[in-house]
């Protein structure tokens, strides 16, 4: 007999392009009066939001299943109520269903994914790879870079930091965020650096 699905209520912050990480960081500027309304409701709660990409645009748009929970570990409040937060990552989670609520914000009923306890480690191959690849992309792209500190990061921090700034498209960003394993999603990084980087980036990339 299978176990029952854990799941919980989770208000979820639509955001193009913003990938969220289990160990990583996330620093988001809120204006919106819906989703200052989230953060407040989230302070006075648990702390906990979850980030999430829209597969379209418009007022209500359709969600992807895949998402990552972030807890507030910074917040600062702007004198003209704007906010600035940092997310830190602590679970994937899949969306079960959208709840019907009345606040301005979305809520879902989600699932929470397991997250492993230690950070995955990458074969000397793959991490030679994706700092090489990356250094190209970043040259042509015009990015400046300390090499020097990125060497110091572990693969985790690595692989998941570049996905989360890399300049992909929402499609690309989701890719990889569902990535089964880190080696999965370096070498999904490397094809897709190889890829936009032999583009302009007029249409193809979309920095967010």
């Amino acid at each position: 007999m299978s176990e029952a699905r854990t799941t919980t209520r989770l208000s979820v912050f639509p955001l193009a392009g913003a990938l969220l990480f289990p160990r990583m960081h996330l620093p988001l500027h809120l204006f919106e009066p819906r989703y200052r309304a989230m953060i407040s409701d989230a302070l006075a709660r648990d702390r906990r939001i979850g980030m999430i990409q829209p597969r379209g645009d418009g007022a209500h748009p359709t969600l992807f299943k895949i998402g990552c929970v972030g807890k507030i570990a910074q917040f600062e409040a702007l004198d003209d109520g704007r906010y600035n937060v940092v997310l830190e990552g602590l679970s994937l989670f899949r969306i079960v269903r959208e709840l019907d609520v009345t606040t301005a914000f979305r809520q879902v009923e989600a699932e929470l994914l397991p997250v492993s306890a230690e950070p995955e480690i990458l074969s000397g191959a793959s991490r030679s790879s994706l700092e090489s690849e990356s250094r190209r992309f970043a040259d042509s792209q015009g990015y400046a870079v300390d090499w020097d500190s990125v060497a110091r990061l572990d693969d985790e921090s690595l692989v998941n930091g570049v996905a989360q700034i890399a300049p992909f498209d929402v499609a690309a960003k989701q890719a990889l965020l569902e990535s089964p394993s880190l080696e999965d999603r370096a070498e999904m990084l490397v094809q897709l650096m190889q890829f936009f980087g032999r583009h302009d980036g007029e249409d193809s990339v979309t920095l967010q």
